[in-house]
């Protein structure tokens, strides 16, 4: 008689390794990449374009075994960065897989270094105990502000031998990353309550907005539809209706969504949905439309906030 098969539960390892400048992040990280070669492991390394150089200088003739991503591109908006490692961990069904992402850089704003956070603590959300998934998250602590440093220290339960800030948080640190109230629109913001016979008007707004931050065509269309969206699920889950706000920030255009729905999946808007689904269709549509999308939902309801540059 054969022995019972053992299952052995899938592995999610996430890490953060802190380094100061190029050369020591180099250090650090095309060992990682190297081993994963070595063991014949699909590794995909998502990274800014001079990393991806260093990187590839380094690892000599492994480089050509190992894809790299764009992270200024893929990581624009990090929101689209989770759907990106599904893709990838999707195409390997069986494998173990390892994986090298800095979505936190130097020039990044306050609201994408939030955004940043809110993504780390997610992905342990998207992955754990679903893959056998290993992930490297670089940190420059030369260059990014101590607590977006210290907070990788909650988000990511193995930091190496660096000493934790503060303790992992897990999953119920990503839940209340995800209910965390946004900082409040400035006081000139155009605000606007709808219901459902206002969207022509909302759009009309929209696009008076984008003008006026002198947004490209193809671009004011595209948030124009983004709106239109999010507003359509404010009428249809929020009660009947919601509020719109809109403001110009430097070299950027602003909007945001607010009702009085809940929304208890923090991975809206992270996984395609199908053309005909009505959950979570809006804001996937706004997650590839805009350049930072912003989700909060707690029992007092859900806010949106797209900002698009110009």
């Amino acid at each position: 008689m054969s022995a019972p098969s053992v299952s052995t539960p899938k592995s999610f390892r996430h890490a953060a390794v802190i380094y100061r400048g190029i050369d020591e992040m180099v250090d650090r990280v095309a060992p990682f990449i190297a081993e994963g070669v070595a063991l014949d492991e699909p590794v995909l390394v998502a990274e800014l374009p001079d990393r991806v150089r260093a990187l590839t200088a380094a690892l000599g003739a492994d480089a050509d075994r190992v894809t790299f991503l764009d992270m200024a591109e893929v990581g624009r908006n990090p929101a689209r960065i989770i759907p990106a490692w599904r893709e990838f961990v999707g195409a390997h069904p069986g494998q173990a897989v390892r994986g090298v992402g800095e979505p936190a850089w130097a020039g990044r704003s306050p609201a994408e270094l939030a955004e940043c956070q809110l993504h780390e603590a997610l992905l342990n959300v998207a992955f754990d105990g679903l893959a056998d998934f290993e992930l490297l998250c670089p940190y420059d602590a030369d260059a990014l502000p101590g607590d977006v440093v210290a907070g990788a220290m909650r988000t990511h339960p193995d930091v190496g031998t660096f000493a934790r800030a503060e303790d992992y948080g897990g999953h119920e640190h990503a839940l209340l990353q995800f209910q965390r109230r946004l900082t409040d629109p400035p006081a000139d913001a155009v605000e606007i309550l709808f219901r459902e016979e206002d969207l022509a008007v909302l759009r009309s707004i929209v696009r008076r907005l984008c003008e006026g931050a002198r947004l490209d065509r193809d671009v004011t269309e595209d948030l124009v539809l983004a709106v239109h969206e999010l507003a359509t699920n404010s009428v249809r889950h929020g009660s009947g209706g919601g509020v719109l706000r809109g403001w110009q920030e430097a070299a950027a255009a602003v909007f945001e969504v607010a009702d009085l729905g809940v929304i208890g999946d923090p991975l809206v808007g992270r996984e395609p949905v199908s053309e005909w689904s009505e959950s979570g269709r809006g804001l996937w549509m706004a997650n590839q439309l805009c350049d930072l999308v912003q989700v909060r939902s707690s029992d007092l309801g859900t806010t949106v906030r797209l900002h698009t540059w110009a």
